[in-house]
């Protein structure tokens, strides 16, 4: 018994120093060669970018805030990434029992053979024959054996070559990827009801300005009007006249209609049936102030949820090569036993009597597997190369989508400025041509053109503003703000 012990202690701690063992390298970040400053020279670089703020906090329009709210308990896509989560969570529990032995118990088993006339009898079958004290065998189907037992068994693989630990960093790894996927769903969920939104806000400026377009046009066709009474002018005025009067008429229908298309279009995300929308501004109060800090290109290894996936799937790639590895090498497992056996009913529980047990060790190396392990092992480098390709192409187009956004910021503040003159310009002329086709200075086509151009710069205008405010969510959701 002492020698059964010693031997038990020495392959445990046999098994405890294969067990410091692990093979395959740890992860390290690769290097990226991301740029010390975005192109662009009209925005500030601070250690701390609008990407750290909250969306709660970027976005002022309190009825923006309330479709976000409802989007992020109700969206099916949100809904289904938190599902995805979940089960990424089961895997990783699974991974973590994996170091703990396996148990099954067989709690009750029954076990009855029977024989014929021509097969040899037992004991334990109560018939003898001819030759013992027992009667005679029946001729077809008699108990030939019985068994009754309950049994107690455990395996365990003991962990030599880290196999186990870096499955857990996989099933980790693959568990946090959902996490960033869940992030990235909501980031693009945000930005998507926050476009939303200000185009409905730039569609009820517009439908405004349509509206106030017409009524001018109203009042410049009854003034053809009675000069066409009086004899000054001829019936094309009129008609033409009436012509661009209609023009701005058909313009309210085709806004109502972008209009509901997008409140259904919101509600959509929000994961409601079709509704009006609640607006708590007007697309002139929201400002478009672009003073903020973008910070530096290496906060996308922190805040962008696809760069922290594609990273999180590099690890997990490099995880999954030590795994490979480590089935090429030995594997030690231990199975223990333990229960009750009898072979008749009676005797079932007479303990110790019928007590069994048993110990196995076993230290198995593959020989030959028709290359099978050592392909495996391949590909997982192999696959391992192309997650960190994959990383690399993330981060680069991260990077791009940043500038862009950047200079697209730039630039429509540039052209906002020139269509605000545009539209002081165009209105001064609008009065002004008022004013001398009243006075007879002017004939009705320079009203009718000034009263055109007035209305597709302010259009134009209306436009521009809500291209900025866009423009500025984008820039917000490519330096991964919005999941916060």
């Amino acid at each position: 018994m002492n020698r059964t012990k010693q031997h038990l202690y020495a392959l445990l701690a046999f098994c405890l120093s294969l067990g410091a063992c692990k093979v395959g390298r740890d992860y390290q970040r690769p290097a990226t060669d991301l740029p010390a400053a975005y192109r662009s020279g009209d925005s500030l670089t601070d250690s701390v970018g609008i990407a750290d703020i909250p969306w709660r906090e970027f976005f002022s329009d309190s009825a923006l805030i309330d479709l976000i709210d409802s989007a992020l308990v109700h969206n099916h896509d949100l809904q289904t990434a938190l599902k995805n989560i979940q089960i990424a969570n089961q895997y990783v529990k699974r991974s973590k029992a994996a170091f703990f032995p396996q148990v099954e118990a067989d709690v009750a088993g029954v076990n009855q053979q029977r024989r014929s006339e021509h097969f040899y009898s037992n004991p334990s079958s109560g018939w003898y024959g001819d030759d013992g004290p027992g009667s005679d065998p029946p001729d077809v189907l008699f108990n030939y054996q019985s068994q009754y037992y309950s049994v107690l068994g455990t395996s365990w693989e003991i962990d030599i070559w880290g196999k186990l630990r870096r499955q857990k960093e996989a099933a980790i790894a693959e568990y946090l990827t959902t996490q960033e996927a869940r992030k990235a769903v909501q980031t693009s969920l945000i930005a998507a009801i926050a476009d939303g939104y200000y185009n409905l806000l730039m569609l009820d400026a517009q439908m405004e300005v349509a509206r106030r377009n017409l009524r001018l046009n109203d009042s410049t066709l009854r003034i053809v009007e009675l000069q066409y009474d009086a004899g000054e002018v001829t019936a094309l005025a009129i008609q033409q006249t009436e012509s661009q009067k209609l023009v701005a008429a058909a313009l309210i229908p085709s806004l109502e209609q972008e209009i509901s298309i997008q409140e259904n279009t919101l509600m959509a995300l929000t994961g409601r049936m079709p509704d009006g929308v609640v607006r708590a501004s007007s697309l002139a109060e929201l400002p478009t102030d672009d003073a903020f800090s973008v910070g530096v290109p290496l906060h996308l290894m922190r805040n962008r949820p696809d760069v922290r996936s594609a990273e999180l799937s590099l690890q997990a790639a490099n995880a999954e090569v030590g795994v490979a590895q480590a089935f090429r090498y030995p594997s030690l497992s231990i199975s223990a036993t333990v229960g009750i056996n009898a072979m008749l009913p009676q005797n079932w529980f007479n303990v110790p009597g019928s007590l069994i047990g048993g110990f196995i060790g076993g230290l198995t190396q593959p020989v030959f597997s028709g290359r099978r392990l050592k392909t495996q092992h391949e590909v997982a480098k192999l696959e391992r190369d192309k997650a960190e390709l994959e990383l690399h192409q993330t981060v680069l187009d991260a990077t791009v989508e940043v500038s862009n956004a950047l200079i697209m910021v730039q630039k429509l503040r540039e052209r906002y400025e020139i269509a605000e003159q545009r539209v002081s310009t165009s209105q001064k002329a609008v009065h002004n041509a008022n004013l001398l086709f009243r006075s007879g200075y002017a004939s009705y086509l320079e009203v009718i053109t000034a009263q055109s151009n007035a209305l597709n710069s302010e259009l134009d205008l209306t436009s521009i503003k809500q291209q900025q405010l866009n423009a500025k969510v984008e820039l917000y959701r490519a330096l991964g703000g919005g999941w916060k």
